[in-house]
């Protein structure tokens, strides 16, 4: 049986508020793309080992520096998100 965090983030854009839920792998995955595509700096996301990372208090660490980590991108780019960055976000579904 394979138990993973599913991390459950506030976005913001504009007037706009919504969740999303991605595995830290999606953030991984992401991340990867934006570093190689993008040039973003690779130690902007938080690092994959963390000792008893089912522990609840790493997950809600976890949590808020993935969703600072999503901030920084989305203040980076303000005007058009790459295509990776709005999908994972999901703006098709809440921003027009």
């Amino acid at each position: 049986f394979n138990f993973f965090q599913v991390y459950i983030i506030q976005v913001s854009v504009g007037n706009h508020q919504w969740t999303v839920k991605h595995r830290y792998s999606d953030f991984h995955d992401l991340h990867e793309k934006l570093v190689s595509e993008k040039k973003i700096d690779k130690n902007l996301l938080p690092p994959k080992k963390i000792i008893g990372k089912n522990s609840k208090s790493l997950v809600e660490k976890r949590q808020k520096e993935l969703e600072i980590y999503l901030q920084t991108l989305l203040v980076k780019f303000p005007v058009t998100a790459p295509k990776v960055l709005s999908h994972f976000l999901h703006f098709h579904l809440y921003v027009s």
